[in-house]
């Protein structure tokens, strides 16, 4: 069997970085953890071949001598998939399909997709092979159990070519104890925490180490902090063991929840084995707002004290936040470029809520007559499937005003100022840095960087008294300010439509 996996394409969106790539001649952020992962589940005898569509385009000779093509998206992917289906159907090539996407709308592809391999593949793949193998396969694998990971191969990831991403990336836990209504991953993967063991998580960075990787890497749980006690009392420690071993090859960020900030010894460990930064998903300031998500981890505390605890302790917060709650008040606007200001908060994703089709604020608004008909799971297109409360123009308008305050050239460059000022930058003196071959890539984006902001844009003026503050408050922090920068120039590139009024 001669098997293709392909990943689609990205819409430029916040998590695509595409513009801050091209100053690094990177191609991509992550590469496709699932797809490297069920490669690993196929039999040996299988030939694979990967394609990233983010990194390489798929052409028509990628689909000589194909026998089946295995297909994995999010929602905000569907237009690229809509394309492979189309080359798929062309080049007679039967399609496997699974992931977020597919088995949260399945329904919406039964009649474009051969094979539907949905829920999590540890259950669903092995009896899709079995039944396939034996000439009988069945339209549609789907289960409503959940997977134990322990038993989760490491990816394949001899698949890939590592020089065209920033970072590679692992996955811990699966699940959440939280329940924020507009958040489909419980309905994915449930309540209950389910983890990998230290053992797992140490042969995992052992394969990285081994397959050539230095630098980033991210964890890609959706809370990695879910079951607090297991990452304190075994995963950290044998991370940390495991860098020192191998003289700190590797530093980390992920996604975490605001209750990080009430764990000091958490705090520290992360810092220990070099976590540089994590998202948080704050969402907004509003408590009612909050209350309303069901975001209780957020609710009753200071929120912007939690933050900077946060910060202080080494750990850059990257910040998600939302916009057209019911129970957001017309002040809202001008409320969340005053908390994102207060809190220094550099890296600030502010999008419009949106109703994935297996979250719970899909249902109540689907009750309420509420839902439009196309999600496009992209929230930094101005678009929203849900009918809001708020008049849609009024926020609209108020979302485009906060994108333009928080992101104009002038106040970004003034936020980071503020940051150095009052935070560490994240603790890089144990990270080996002699394992990090001096890319050309990234000489060219300190060169680009100078060129393209120092002397072609029109604020120049601003970009030039940050780095002389830099260089003057925490000349060590130059290389995340000029990151900061770029990813800054992204964010304009990609709300460019909000700048125009």
């Amino acid at each position: 069997m001669n098997i293709l996996l392909i990943y689609p394409r990205y819409p430029d969106t916040f998590w695509s970085f595409r513009y801050a790539l091209r100053f690094t001649f990177k191609k991509a952020t992550h590469p496709p953890l699932g797809l490297l992962t069920i490669a690993s589940m196929l039999p040996n005898e299988w030939n694979k071949k990967l394609i990233d569509m983010n990194v390489t385009p798929l052409r028509k000779r990628d689909f000589k001598n194909i026998d089946l093509v295995f297909l994995s998206a999010m929602h905000v992917q569907k237009d690229s998939v809509l394309d492979v289906i189309n080359l798929c159907k062309k080049f007679g090539v039967k399609i496997v399909a699974g992931g977020p996407m597919f088995t949260g709308s399945y329904e919406e592809f039964k009649d474009l997709i051969d094979y539907l391999v949905l829920n999590e593949a540890e259950i669903t793949l092995p009896e899709f092979i079995k039944d396939f193998t034996n000439g009988k396969p069945k339209k549609i694998y789907k289960t409503d159990k959940f997977a134990d990971i322990t038993k989760t191969p490491v990816p394949l990831w001899n698949l890939l070519d590592m020089k065209k991403y920033t970072s590679m990336a692992i996955q811990y836990s699966r699940g959440c104890p939280f329940n924020c209504e507009f958040c489909e991953v419980t309905s994915l993967f449930g309540h209950r925490v389910r983890t990998k063991t230290k053992e797992q998580i140490v042969n995992e960075l052992e394969n990285l180490y081994q397959a050539g990787w230095r630098g980033s890497v991210f964890f890609v749980d959706d809370n990695f902090i879910a079951s607090k006690r297991k990452v304190k009392k075994e995963i950290l420690p044998a991370i940390i063991e495991w860098q020192e071993k191998r003289n700190y090859p590797f530093h980390f960020y992920t996604q975490v929840s605001i209750n990080l900030a009430d764990d000091d010894e958490l705090l520290t460990l992360m810092r220990k084995a070099k976590f540089t930064s994590v998202f948080v998903g704050i969402e907004t300031p509003n408590e009612e707002s909050l209350a309303e998500a069901n975001k209780i981890q957020n609710i009753n505390r200071d929120l912007v004290e939690s933050i900077r605890k946060i910060q202080k302790s080494g750990l850059e917060v990257m910040g998600g936040f939302i916009l057209g709650f019911d129970s957001d008040p017309p002040s809202i606007f001008d409320s969340l470029i005053k908390f994102i200001e207060e809190t220094r908060i550099i890296t600030a994703m502010v999008g419009l809520l949106n109703a994935p089709p297996k979250s719970k604020l899909y249902k109540r608004l689907k009750k309420e007559g509420r839902i439009l008909p196309q999600f496009i799971g992209n929230n930094t297109d101005l678009s929203t499937n849900i009918i809001p409360k708020m008049d849609y123009q009024f926020l609209i308008n108020g979302y485009k005003r906060v994108l333009r305050e928080l992101y104009s050239s002038k106040n970004y460059y003034q936020r980071i100022k503020n940051y150095l000022k009052d935070f560490p930058i994240p603790d890089a003196s144990k990270i080996n840095w002699k394992f990090f071959k001096l890319h050309y890539g990234y000489l060219f984006a300190v060169f680009s960087s100078f060129w393209k902001f120092g002397i072609k844009d029109r604020d120049r003026f601003d970009f030039w008294k940050l780095i002389f503050s830099t260089l003057k408050m925490k000349p060590k922090a130059l290389s995340h300010v000029l990151a900061w920068i770029i990813t800054g120039y992204h964010f304009r590139k990609i709300f460019k439509e909000a700048f125009v009024n």
